[in-house]
């Protein structure tokens, strides 16, 4: 079982205004969401956030985003001190990121009168891709589609309806928002498979290796006593997977 020490650097490292400055991201239903009745942020990222800051012994802060770009850019200006973000080389150019923890699936919506029936089919001159701006779906598709043109909307939640007010040929994001949409919407179908296998992690600035060494421990031992696979049953998420400490390879 792996132990967590915190030492006086790792702490302050962590708390350097006296609270956990835990950046949430609703753009990721995966992750958080707000609860229907009182509007309070929940979710497996506020679980963590909670443990961490019970960890350290400091109040706890949630700083809020409604999209993965803006925790980034929150990143920059200073706004946070731990956040739950995908594992990727443009996030990882000023986040110090963990070790993977839950396993997220990317997959496409198309009209359901839509010719395209497979993800091979997707990256076709003259198909638009609408994607949650600066999400890790974005980060992805910008690198490798080729002939397709990627749509930014503004928030990963808003995908769907920025591609049906478009007119745009597919939808690309979290599967189980993916899903939700195509549930609550008619003509709408999901392909099967999946594009992308994103590696959620958590992450603190660069320049904190005391801290970066912190929730490293902090992953492995949510991870090996069960926290994430047990947040992820009490919030009725389903389709994640749960991490190994060799997710990475």
């Amino acid at each position: 079982m792996s132990t967590i020490q915190v030492t006086p650097e790792a702490r302050d490292e962590l708390t350097p205004t006296g609270p956990l400055r835990a950046a949430i991201n609703f753009g990721n239903p995966v992750l958080a969401n707000r609860d229907p009745s009182t509007g309070a942020p929940s979710g497996v990222s506020v679980d963590l956030a909670r443990r961490l800051a019970t960890l350290l012994g400091v109040q706890l802060q949630l700083v809020l985003y409604a999209a993965a770009g803006e925790v980034v850019a929150g990143c920059e200006r200073g706004e946070w001190d731990v956040a739950f973000v995908a594992c990727d080389p443009v996030r990882g150019k000023g986040i110090e990121q963990t070790a993977p923890y839950i396993l997220i699936e990317g997959a496409y919506l198309v009209p359901e009168g839509s010719p395209i029936r497979s993800n091979d089919e997707v990256d076709v001159a003259g198909v638009r891709v609408v994607v949650g701006k600066g999400s890790a779906y974005d980060l992805f598709l910008t690198r490798t589609l080729q002939h397709a043109t990627i749509l930014r909307a503004s928030t990963s939640p808003e995908v769907v309806q920025v591609m049906l007010a478009q007119h745009c040929e597919v939808a690309a994001g979290v599967r189980q928002q993916l899903e939700f949409d195509a549930q609550s919407r008619e003509g709408l179908r999901m392909l099967p498979g999946r594009f992308m296998v994103i590696e959620q992690s958590m992450g603190t600035p660069k320049g904190r290796p005391a801290a970066a060494r912190l929730l490293a421990d902090f992953v492995a031992n949510t991870l090996e006593t069960g926290f994430v696979a047990a947040s992820l049953t009490a919030h009725g998420i389903a389709g994640a997977t749960v991490a190994t400490r060799s997710a990475r390879g």
